[in-house]
């Protein structure tokens, strides 16, 4: 990889759906299913079966399907969970996406949710560690259908296994990016969102970049594409999910890292945006001045937040973008995950 771009991808190769498998589905699908609420999982059995549950629940007259896309080929873990949901309470599928990565995963639930029902309108995403509450499809889709936004998002609260660290939900790696509901600018995570299908047409496929599969940061790189085709955002403060985050996630090892990943995706989005030479020297000097400005950043947050875990991390985004500027940087999909 060199010092300023991200791995080159064979776009034409990557994405063949001929090397996904469907591992189990519902026994009648319905094709005209207007709400498809994609999830991809690996190596979170226990988690998934939450998220599951918590769809079986919702408090909805509309009638939605589930793509669950399980992306440990090796071990599948994910597959007897999605089985017993599809067997009566839940209308879907559960397919084996083998190559393993974040974008890999996501690609494969968005691309297959189109496939499979062909008028579907409106493609939801949740992570397989969340837990959607009770109205959350009714109020996505109808934040979708009165706003007439082209892309819809919502907040993921933190419900951290140590209540000690209750003080962290206003840590930007947990706290919403919006408070209030209404039109936003756009949205920066794919755990809690909705997309329409006209969406999917104007950026392209793959849908999420590929050369993001272990950094992390496919979907700001969509969003952000998003935006730069005058696509329409909206914030849904009521459609809420909450996030289970263990101990480990509380360290700061853990957010200091989180910040230097940060750091590294938006000098990647930025990097793609500035095609020029010009534009690139433009990047160059914004980020020679962050590094300085962040450390006034931190001195204010440690007035505003008096925490110094929350007041480093302008910090460590800062350091993020420089180090990926010279190819240093975070791999945090690449790592196995601890199944639980």
């Amino acid at each position: 990889m060199t010092a300023t771009e991200l791995p080159e991808i064979d776009h034409a190769t990557a994405t063949q759906p001929a090397e996904r498998a469907w591992a189990v589905a519902s026994p009648d699908l319905d094709p005209s299913i207007g709400i498809v609420v994609c999830i991809p999982s690996f190596r979170r059995p226990k988690h998934l079966r939450l998220t599951l549950q918590s769809l079986a629940r919702q408090r909805t007259g509309r009638q939605f399907a589930v793509v669950i896309v399980e992306n440990d080929a090796a071990k599948c873990a994910s597959v007897p969970v999605a089985a017993e949901f599809l067997e009566s309470r839940l209308s879907g599928i559960c397919l084996v996406e083998p190559r393993q990565g974040n974008c890999y995963a996501i690609n494969a639930a968005f691309e297959t949710a189109l496939a499979l029902f062909p008028v579907a309108e409106h493609f939801l995403m949740i992570d397989d560690d969340e837990i959607a509450s009770p109205d959350w499809i009714d109020r996505m889709v109808s934040t979708a259908e009165i706003s007439g936004a082209d892309l819809v998002g919502g907040p993921v609260w933190p419900n951290f296994h140590d209540e000690m660290k209750r003080g962290l939900r206003r840590h930007p790696a947990f706290a919403p990016a919006y408070e209030q509901s209404g039109p936003v600018p756009v949205i920066y995570g794919c755990g809690n969102c909705l997309v329409r299908r006209a969406v999917f047409a104007e950026v392209g496929f793959p849908a999420f970049d590929l050369r993001f599969n272990f950094l992390g940061g496919g979907d700001v790189d969509f969003f952000y594409r998003c935006r730069r085709l005058g696509l329409r955002f909206h914030w849904a403060a009521d459609a809420t999910i909450s996030e289970t985050v263990p101990q480990n996630r509380t360290q700061l090892g853990w957010l200091i890292i989180r910040g230097l990943r940060i750091g590294a995706i938006n000098y990647h989005v930025q990097r793609k945006a500035t095609p020029t030479l010009a534009s690139r020297l433009k990047l160059a000097i914004k980020l020679a001045a962050a590094l300085p400005l962040s450390l006034v950043h931190a001195a204010c947050a440690v007035f505003t937040e008096r925490k110094a875990v929350i007041a480093v991390h302008p910090m460590t985004v800062a350091l993020g973008s420089a180090l990926a500027a010279v190819g240093i940087e975070p791999q945090q999909y690449k790592a196995s995950k601890i199944v639980s």
